[in-house]
């Protein structure tokens, strides 16, 4: 991995992993793209370019001038946003990521996007979901990425590009605000605890979700591109957790900081009936054993952090 290209890079995960990625790789060897502009540092700090994910002859056209060997796709819409326009959420989510792949195949590039929890339905077990199970998601989120899962399987065997995987479960990050997930609470929830002592949660206080800390995440994608290949099995994606729980256990963590702190509820139906159809604990023991995943952060560690950081940078705003 020595030129890395990401599109998304502006969104939750792209605007930090990008930023992560140059520390590690050097500026000059990280490619943002995105379909917008701002200030940000991802946008100051290296190399950008404006990138449609729709438009596969920019796509390949940008990775080709940048010589990029590695293509991480990020660009999505998310849970919530997707279920409210599934149709859009179709065309975007899988059309942009077969721009990515043919752009890996004709480049030879290794190739990694992440997939979802979402790729479990009710079928599913809800306790320690294994890695190999069936999976009928509910929603047009999941089914995008059980597509997506076997997309780029389907490229590994039929073109040999080394694609990759993880499946995520909701991922709280003190640098950027949530973006359409169904899991958004758990970073709301920060926000709003520190700057009001309130908060109005849109989930069921007993609706138990595995969550993962923004840097154990950025951390696991870069120890899965670093892996050799003939290491992987389960390719395209690993089951990847870092803590499960509720919004009253989130809650009554935040009070050991902020004792005032209050919670209640006003029950969205479209994300509880998503977040109710998710596993509550997945089984994450293949990644550990394939690839030696492993997470620093649990549910204490990271509120005191989240706190932490989320205070000094709503001080500086």
């Amino acid at each position: 991995m020595k030129r890395i290209m990401v599109t998304g890079a502006l969104g939750q995960i792209g605007s930090e992993l990008t930023l992560f990625l140059r520390k590690h790789y050097g500026t000059d060897h990280v490619l943002a793209t995105d379909i917008r502009n701002n200030s940000l540092e991802v946008v100051r700090s290296g190399p950008f370019e404006m990138l449609d994910v729709m438009d596969g002859k920019s796509f390949v056209k940008a990775a080709s001038d940048f010589q990029a060997d590695t293509i991480i796709h990020l660009a999505a819409l998310l849970s919530a946003v997707a279920e409210g326009n599934p149709l859009l959420a179709w065309q975007m989510n899988m059309g942009s990521l077969l721009n990515a792949l043919e752009t890996a195949r004709l480049l030879k590039a290794k190739f990694f996007t992440p997939s979802s929890i979402a790729v479990f339905g009710p079928p599913a077990p809800k306790k320690m979901t294994p890695q190999a199970s069936i999976l009928r998601p509910v929603t047009m989120y999941g089914i995008n990425k059980v597509s997506g899962e076997l997309l780029a399987d389907y490229y590994f065997l039929k073109y040999g590009v080394d694609t990759r995987g993880l499946r995520f479960p909701g991922l709280i990050s003190h640098a950027t605000k949530p973006g359409g997930g169904t899991t958004d609470y758990a970073v709301e929830i920060f926000y709003d605890a520190i700057q009001k002592g309130r908060y109005t949660c849109y989930l069921q206080e007993g609706t138990s979700i595995d969550m993962m800390y923004m840097p154990d995440a950025l951390q696991a994608i870069i120890q899965l591109l670093e892996v050799d290949s003939q290491q992987l099995k389960h390719r395209n994606a690993y089951n990847v957790t870092g803590m499960s729980f509720t919004p009253k256990e989130l809650a009554n963590e935040i009070q050991k900081y902020l004792p005032d702190f209050s919670l209640d509820y006003r029950i969205d139906p479209v994300r509880q009936s998503i977040a109710d159809s998710w596993p509550d604990q997945i089984d994450a023991s293949t990644a550990k054993q394939e690839w030696g995943f492993t997470t620093q952060y649990n549910l204490e560690k990271m509120t005191k952090d989240m706190l932490e950081k989320l205070t000094v940078k709503l001080m500086q705003s």
